[in-house]
């Protein structure tokens, strides 16, 4: 279907789709939620760069670094992964265009974008966004390649893969989709191309930094894998993996099932079938190994495109049918929405939990359901456990001689971003916070936070070690996942605390 194209009116749309990106990722999210633990691990990363991490490649630290200097607010933080969700839409657009897609196939890839659940993940400050971003751009870089043989993009296929793996490991089993799905077909003959390996060097080139800081830290990503399969990977379902594969772009699906269909059947896609493939292989990994659903979010720019163009292929100049698309795909979304977004307080929640346990919103990690879903409980209570550490902080007369220790990255990371003293350093046993200890002094007071349901609610294990124990306050908020924590001010130590834990940390890195 040849449509004369019209660059400036196409910028103008185009632009729209990405305003309205930025002004949803910030209008539906209820103001009672806070931001998320794992956003508070990412800040405080920012403030101890480094070449990686027990978690998680350094990417994302470096935003932080830029966040920091932006003042840290929350619209900065939220500003980011909605920024990388607009780039996403922005190559998923240009995939369209490569194909040679009309402007309604644009719109409805940006469409199918916005009202998916990748409107969910670019609200939160985590490497899911720009894993998802990294993907989409390799994606575009191989098929531009492929189409055009033009060797640039197989350098942009470098840097982006590179950067993909500086952010998160998971691109690799990207690359260990494309590699099969390749070789089995005439793109094979990519491999007769010598730019194709120095591409592969200037990759490694990028990433080299991050594989010798693990090789001198004995690979601690090895160490966190099992300890996500052990303690969430083995609640995953295989069945829930795929039913959640549909769940995630139910009011979109017939745009990617398109995309399926075109890339199996219509002759023109032919030579791009390396990407059913590519998500066939990848898929199948991700299930062979029980990853969590979110993992594979990926694979569907991609698609989304390919459902795009396909979809105006067959329609044709049936406008009536786009415009009832449309209606189908706004309608539905706003039908959704309350589940998809944190709009609804947590009382409103409750109130609706029969619609939340029927897509498997309540269902967490544990593998329980629970009265909210698991990000929105994280991102309740820190507030006001921040202002329990602080009142007990006020109390310490010789603020250089003082730790505060938590029981987990998302306490430490909390504490750290809303208290109201800048430089109150709280810090843990849990990921990175292991390496971040400030002991230069001896230390006299210790300031603890132990987590709901711990065995020594009475602290007689601490007893003998310091003159005086009191307990501060307890987190009350019922919705809070850290409903319980309890804030503890030891004070006047009896012993050598340094030595204590140095050996404790050292211990810690040991089972790490």
């Amino acid at each position: 279907m040849k449509e004369k194209k019209s660059p400036f009116l196409e910028t103008i749309i185009l632009s729209g789709f990405i305003l309205l990106k930025f002004v949803l990722s910030y209008a539906l999210v209820n103001n009672v939620y806070e931001l998320h633990r794992d956003e508070f691990l990412h800040l405080d990363q920012g403030r101890h760069l480094a070449a990686g991490f027990t978690s998680i490649p350094p990417l994302t630290a470096i935003f932080s670094v830029i966040i920091n200097l932006l003042g840290g607010s929350v619209f900065w933080v939220k500003f980011f992964p909605t920024l990388f969700g607009a780039l996403t839409m922005l190559f998923a657009w240009q995939i369209v265009d490569a194909l040679k897609g009309n402007l309604i196939a644009k719109c409805l890839v940006a469409l199918a974008y916005l009202c998916s659940v990748y409107l969910r993940i670019n609200i939160l400050y985590q490497p899911n966004s720009f894993d998802v971003l990294a993907w989409t751009a390799i994606y575009y870089c191989l098929l531009k390649y492929f189409e055009d043989q033009q060797i640039k993009y197989l350098y942009y296929f470098a840097i982006w893969l590179g950067l993909g793996f500086l952010n998160k490991y998971n691109v690799m089993f990207l690359v260990l989709g494309i590699l099969p799905a390749v070789l089995i077909l005439p793109n094979r003959k990519i491999f007769q191309n010598k730019h194709l390996y120095f591409s592969v060097l200037l990759a490694f080139l990028i990433i080299s930094p991050n594989v010798i800081w693990q090789i001198g830290h004995h690979f601690p990503v090895i160490s966190h894998m099992k300890e996500l399969a052990e303690t969430q990977l083995v609640n995953v379902k295989r069945s829930d993996f795929f039913k959640e594969q549909i769940l995630f772009f139910i009011n979109v699906v017939f745009i990617w099932l398109a995309g399926f269909i075109g890339l199996a059947i219509y002759k023109p896609f032919r030579k791009h079938l390396w990407v059913l493939f590519s998500y066939i292989f990848t898929i199948s990994i991700f299930s062979y190994f029980n990853a969590k659903s979110y993992y594979a979010l990926g694979l569907y720019p991609v698609l989304l495109a390919f459902g795009s163009v396909y979809l105006t292929i067959v329609i044709g100049r049936k406008y009536v049918i786009y415009g009832l698309l449309v209606v189908l795909t706004v309608g539905s979304f706003y039908y959704i929405v309350p589940i998809l977004m944190p709009v609804y307080s947590p009382i409103e929640i409750v109130q609706h939990i029969k619609r939340f346990e029927k897509v498997g919103a309540l269902r967490w990690e544990d593998g329980k359901n629970h009265n909210l879903p698991q990000d929105y409980a994280d991102m309740l209570g820190w507030k006001e456990l921040a202002a329990i550490v602080d009142s007990a902080y006020a109390k310490v007369k010789d603020k250089t001689a003082v730790v505060v220790r938590t029981d987990n990255y998302g306490q430490a990371g909390a504490i750290n971003y809303y208290s109201k003293f800048k430089n109150i350093d709280a810090v843990s046993y849990n990921a990175d916070y292991l390496y971040w200890f400030k002991m230069d002094k001896p230390i006299k007071d210790l300031i603890l936070i132990r987590e709901a349901g711990e065995s020594d609610p009475e602290r007689k294990k601490e007893q003998p070690l310091f003159e005086k124990i009191t307990k501060i306050g307890e987190l009350r908020n019922t919705f809070a996942r850290e409903k319980g924590t309890t804030v503890f001010l030891l004070e006047g130590a009896k012993i050598d605390i340094n030595t204590r834990l140095k050996l404790e940390i050292e211990e810690r890195k040991h089972d790490h």
